[in-house]
């Protein structure tokens, strides 16, 4: 493949700055319609902080499944998907696939030990502050919003190059539009409209990959799977991949591959359990819904890299060096391939002008619901973990929405400034890829430790990941040099250098950790992290009570003791202190002490035994599915194939037919079942929508004629 770029317009500009601003538009429009409507029909009130960052706690087991399906649908998973498929062979697909999938199944563990633990967190920081105070609180701040920022502004960095690439519209403007509308319907709706949007995402972008994958099998130019395999056999000695078994796009002896799907394995670990949007949606979910849903979402997500990138990467190795391909008679560029070029010049070529619009309204979707959760997690940072913890720390409800609506705008100039930064500093796909584990990583391991170990002491979790990070820059960079004999975007952009530093930055603050944790050994009490409810209750409700605790549970009219805990006994209906079964849960209240200053042995668990054991059951199940998650996709799976073997056609025939039936199955688990999970709610708002029409049009006909 050459260097140089081909000056082809797949699409106007007048139609991009359209579909752009359209399509921004539209989605603002109706997620405004749909808060109106949850907060008159539902009582589901998004000026609330609580409604804002976790959706109150409520939300259900399909709906939840959709939101973690869209926030982990990228650009990635699509389009570069096809693009290193075309590079390397269809190896990359499957190994895309399980790159994906274990780090949700992973989160679903995580996510039900913080219910047990931390059970009313915001934020993953919230829990680093209870337990490391402020300097570790700091740090983490920094490694989550560099988590965010960096993968929401490389999201943004990866559409704009290819709505420029399409449409050749300037970079900067795309930079600008792409986040301008989710900017509007966020910055109102908060969590809960994110929720609503992802699904929108997800139903839209589901139809429209299975649209591609049969459209483009079926084409006359491709044959069906019979034709494509032909064709891919025919065309091998053009289409020579180095490193590959023989050569072959066939086969999963892949070096660059496994290469490839190993530093994804890292970058996608990190870009999941430090990104605090999957944290709240953890947070946002009922507490019998968090590990279902995620691990719905774990294997609903694997079959779309596998089976879009699969034919879109091998129809477009077949068919570029034929007149229907747009850059025929040259060849599809390198800057090209990294940039995700290979999907809108197969679209063009075999389904048209009209494929390159759904191709638009798909590229659409997954930025979007990238840039809507990445804007509700960095806001929840800035105005609850840094703007109420230490600017206002008796932040009113009302004072600390206005402050996370003020964040989601400050985000999007940020991370726009960010987008067109890394994009004149020549940064692509593949090198964003290959970097971000890198960056991201070394905090993962001392955040696991926060809730599973005891042990990590506070300066194990504050220095660990600063020397992880440098570890696996220093390697990652030697690395380059070593082998390449200099260090610059090419080399730093190779495989190997990328996969050595990704390994460094992730073990070694596990090494750091358990070492530093030696020295001044320390054991960490659990109920300390309970402090974190009873704070928020006395601070953000305005409460003239200081701490909140499990009610006593002496009868109406029997003497209450003078302790330190006591004094009368309340029930809220906040939806943050329902339980698993929505029942109102008593507290008791004082006046006496401050949260901070309640003894350790006065504050108890606000969930009762009973739903205690059902988490610690979901625990059990979550760990169980991960671990057979990471044997089948790592293992079981591709490892016996890694041999000298090309697909014959009856395999290669079954491999892309399941592949197929993996995205149908995917659409009916995160679009059809949430309709289902939320029957009840969708009824009782179109009933009421209902009466409303009605009601109106009785009161304007029941007016006298003027």
């Amino acid at each position: 493949m050459s260097t140089a770029g081909h000056e082809i317009d797949l699409i106007s500009q007048g139609t991009a700055y359209g579909l752009l601003i359209g399509l921004g538009v539209l989605f603002c429009g109706v997620i405004l319609i749909a808060i109106k409507v949850q907060k008159a029909y539902l009582s589901e009130d998004s000026a609330t902080s609580e409604m804002f960052m976790v959706a109150n706690r409520s939300v259900g087991t399909g709906l939840t499944a959709s939101a973690v399906f869209s926030s982990w649908m990228w650009i990635n998973e699509t389009v570069l998907s096809a693009a290193m498929c075309y590079r390397y062979g269809l190896a990359v697909p499957l190994w895309w696939g399980s790159g994906l999938c274990f780090q949700i199944a992973l989160m679903a563990a995580l996510g039900v030990m913080a219910k047990i633990r931390v059970p009313y967190a915001h934020t993953s920081l919230e829990i680093i502050r209870m337990r490391y105070g402020t300097v570790g609180h700091l740090v983490f701040i920094v490694l989550n919003l560099t988590n965010n920022v960096f993968g929401c502004a490389s999201m943004i960095l990866v559409g704009s190059q290819l709505v420029s690439g399409i449409s050749h519209m300037h970079f900067v403007a795309a930079t600008i539009l792409i986040p301008l509308g989710v900017v509007l319907y966020t910055a109102v709706g908060g969590l809960k409209a994110t929720f609503l949007t992802d699904f929108l995402h997800t139903a839209v972008a589901l139809i429209l990959i299975i649209y591609f994958t049969m459209s483009v099998l079926t084409n006359e130019h491709v044959g069906g799977l019979s034709g494509l395999y032909d064709k891919v056999m025919a065309t091998a000695s053009e289409n020579y991949i180095s490193g590959n078994y023989e050569g072959s796009l066939l086969t999963m002896k892949s070096k660059e591959a496994i290469i490839w799907g190993l530093i994804l394995k890292f970058g996608n670990l990190a870009l999941v359990v430090m990104d605090t949007a999957f944290w709240q949606k953890s947070f946002a979910s009922e507490v019998n819904s968090t590990v279902p849903a995620y691990n719905l979402a774990a294997v609903a997500v694997f079959g779309i890299p596998w089976g879009l990138g699969t034919v879109i990467g091998l129809a477009a190795r077949a068919l570029h060096h034929t007149p229907i391909f747009p850059t025929y008679p040259g060849d599809i560029t390198a800057s090209e391939v990294s940039t995700g070029l290979v999907m809108p010049y197969l679209v063009k070529a075999l389904i048209g002008n009209g494929g390159i619009v759904a191709f638009f309204v798909l590229l659409f979707m997954a930025l979007t619901s990238t840039v809507s959760s990445s804007m509700i997690a960095v806001s929840s940072i800035l105005s609850f973990d840094i703007y109420k913890t230490y600017f206002n720390p008796k932040a009113t409800d009302k004072k600390l929405l206005k402050a996370s609506h003020i964040t989601v705008v400050f985000h999007a100039f940020f991370i726009t400034g960010i987008s067109i930064a890394l994009n004149y500093g020549g940064a692509n796909m593949t090198w964003i890829g290959y970097f971000r584990p890198i960056l991201t990583c070394p905090g993962i391991i001392p955040l696991g430790h926060t809730l599973f170990w005891s042990g990590q002491t506070k300066l194990a979790a504050v220095v660990s990941p600063v020397l992880g990070f440098f570890t696996g820059l220093a390697i990652w960079l030697g690395t380059a040099h070593a082998l390449y004999g200099e260090v610059n975007m090419t080399t730093t952009g190779e495989g190997l250098p990328a996969l050595y530093g990704a390994i460094g930055s992730f073990f070694s603050p596990a090494i750091y950790s358990v070492v530093l944790s030696h020295y001044k050994p320390y054991r960490f009490d659990w109920r300390i992290f309970l402090r974190i409810e009873l704070a928020d209750e006395a601070q953000i409700h305005g409460d003239d009570r200081s701490s909140i605790i499990e009610a006593n549970t002496e009868k109406p009219g029997t003497e209450i003791p003078k302790t330190d805990i006591s004094a009368t006994t309340t029930s809220t209906a906040d939806p943050e202190h329902t339980g698993a079964h929505d029942k109102p849960i008593a507290v008791a209240t004082t006046a006496s002490k401050p949260p901070s200053e309640l003894s350790l042995d006065d504050i108890r668990h606000p969930f009762d035994e009973e739903t205690l054991k059902e988490l610690n059951r979901w625990m059990k199940i979550a760990w169980a599915v991960f671990v057979v998650l990471v044997l089948v996709t790592f293992v079981a799976w591709p490892m016996p194939l890694y041999r000298n073997y090309i697909f014959t056609k009856s395999f290669f025939s079954g491999w892309v037919s399941v592949a197929i039936v993996w995205q149908f199955f995917a659409f009916f688990a995160v679009v059809v079942y949430p309709l289902y999970d939320g029957r009840h709610e969708i009824d009782k708002g179109a009933r009421g929508m209902w009466r409303s029409t009605k009601e109106f049009l009785g009161r304007k006909n029941s007016k006298p004629p003027p």
